[in-house]
């Protein structure tokens, strides 16, 4: 018989969700009932998880295991009547929200921080996914962050670690454990969604590729589709093993920090196509040989060819992009007639859209694409669309965008991040240009003026609920933007986010390096925002 025990705690200051659930250092998670006191409150504040059946897995950082083991004891101590977890507590984010809605779950428990880095001294997090996949909402995050400044107890089982390293069905008192092959769920979507006959020609042809796993979650996923199923030539996915450090390194798909993927595709005997993926697989960096594709732009790419693509060929319902992401979709969705929603920066935000059928396509600026195959990004189900849509228009990655540019003009896009900012100081600059905004229409900055100037707010149209304070935005006479907002995803000081836009219609101006193309916008945000001074930065940390 297995007993409960009952452990009496205390609230603890800072457990509030982010835009993604809980991130915080490593050891913050370690320390006394700090994890027991979270995952206690997520079930106080869901309503309790007495007879529900949840989905459990994560990426493997540090602290990875441990964690889920909790997990597992805290479930059963509180009624559960199933946990379906991935074999050795793997799952990525998107595989497990294809679980949730797969098997009909109430919802499941993420472990991850996503793209910051892992390891003993690195960022570990907890999230809670709804019965549709999704992020939990606001409504939802709310109540656990509620119940976290009351809790005065948490319910455990006294028990052994429960083996996760086979496929198998065990009990812990009276809830069942059935340990899953992490793959082999998102491996048959991924088969309905996209040709892979024509995927494995592209393959034949001699089409090469690379595909980083960053020594995190995907390297599992890409090296069974990839390599195992669509033939892809050994040695194309590198950096394939998961491992609790993310190999010392960085697992943020971009061009900083997969600089080995970037420098092999920038030479002349580059692969064809590259891509990577981040700490939880809900992230891409697409890249071709010699031609960087940003995350807007791949939106854009995606929703104008999804036809191509057997799993979208009866068109979009519509598409949607947070509020900082470029508006190189927008120009699409008019051409194709469809609506195009622009949301706050969470996935949450899409999920509404994707229920109610509003939306097919999602994206953030921040190397996340999805649809509504599942309620999550999804990093390697970006690339598959990349490869369906290469193999059937036979062309390059630079072709098509150069043919995509000429179509819709061109969105110079960047994103400036200032990682670990004094958080009063980046709350001042907000603060600063958030004073300016009524008086900005009409002004001019350089060779710029301003058309309108706002803090953007959200009126969710399926449920109307309204989301305020989602980012700053500054816009200029010929589609430029300017947009700065505090990230919520850190877990030291404040990240300043900064968003420069430019459009270009003038093919004779397409090929000229983005920070060439935005100077005269980031000469603005200096003027406008005074970053250097009040940051106490001379550039930004990340620039992508």
């Amino acid at each position: 018989m297995t007993t409960i025990r009952t452990i009496p705690t205390e609230p603890i200051e800072g457990q509030k969700p982010g835009t993604s659930g809980l991130r915080k250092k490593t050891p913050v998670f370690q320390g006394h009932h700090y994890l027991e006191n979270f995952i206690q409150s997520i079930w106080n504040g869901i309503g309790g998880v007495e007879g529900k059946t949840l989905v459990l897995g994560g990426d493997g950082r540090h602290f990875n295991s441990q964690a889920a083991q909790v997990v597992l004891r805290m479930a059963a101590a509180g009624g559960a009547k199933k946990v379906i977890v991935g074999k050795r507590a793997l799952l990525s984010t998107p595989a497990a929200s294809n679980l949730i809605r797969k098997r009909g779950a109430d919802g499941g428990i993420i472990l991850s921080a996503s793209h910051n880095p892992g390891g003993p001294n690195g960022d570990f997090g907890v999230k809670y996914n709804t019965a549709n996949g999704g992020p939990a909402a606001e409504g939802v995050t709310g109540k656990i962050f509620d119940a976290t400044k009351v809790i005065s107890e948490f319910h455990i089982t006294e028990s052994h670690d429960v083996g996760l390293r086979m496929t198998d069905t065990v009990t812990l008192g009276d809830m069942e454990i059935e340990i899953v092959d992490p793959v082999g769920d998102y491996a048959a979507l991924m088969a309905e969604l996209f040709d892979f006959d024509a995927i494995r020609a592209l393959f034949r042809s001699g089409f090469r590729m690379r595909f980083d796993a960053m020594h995190a979650v995907t390297g599992p996923y890409a090296s069974r589709i990839l390599e195992e199923t669509l033939g892809a030539s050994p040695g194309t996915v590198i950096n394939a093993i998961p491992l609790p450090d993310f190999g010392e390194g960085h697992p943020d798909p971009n061009p900083t920090w997969a600089k080995t993927l970037w420098d092999e595709m920038m030479s002349d005997s580059g692969p064809d196509f590259g891509a990577a993926s981040d700490g939880d697989g809900d992230r891409n960096m697409v890249v071709g040989r010699k031609c960087y594709v940003s995350p807007s732009d791949s939106l854009a790419v995606l929703a104008a060819n999804a036809t191509l693509v057997p799993g979208y060929r009866d068109g979009l319902k519509g598409v949607a992009r947070s509020m900082p992401t470029s508006q190189a979709v927008d120009r699409v969705a008019e051409k194709l007639g469809i609506d195009c929603y622009e949301t706050p920066t969470g996935w949450k935000f899409f999920g509404n859209l994707l229920d109610a059928g509003r939306a097919t396509l999602c994206g953030e600026e921040s190397f996340g694409t999805g649809s509504d195959h599942v309620r999550e990004k999804d990093g390697l189900w970006a690339v598959l669309f990349w490869l369906n849509i290469l193999a059937v228009k036979k062309c390059s990655v630079s072709e098509l965008m150069e043919e995509h540019w000429a179509t819709y003009g061109r969105n110079y896009y960047s994103r400036h991040d200032y990682e670990a900012v004094d958080s009063d100081a980046a709350s001042g600059l907000m603060d600063h240009v958030r004073g300016q905004l009524a008086d900005l229409p009409g002004k001019s900055f350089g060779p710029l003026t301003v058309t309108g100037a706002d803090e953007f707010a959200y009126d969710d149209p399926v449920d109307g609920s309204r989301a305020e304070g989602q980012g700053l935005r500054v816009g200029f006479e010929g589609g430029g933007r300017l947009v700065l907002r505090l990230s919520g995803t850190g877990t030291e000081g404040a990240t300043l986010r900064v968003y420069l836009e430019k459009v270009e219609t003038d093919p004779a101006q397409f090929s000229l390096d983005p920070q060439d193309a935005l100077a005269d916008v980031i000469a603005a945000a200096e003027s406008i925002a005074g970053i250097r001074e009040r940051t106490g930065r001379d550039a930004p940390d990340v620039i992508t």
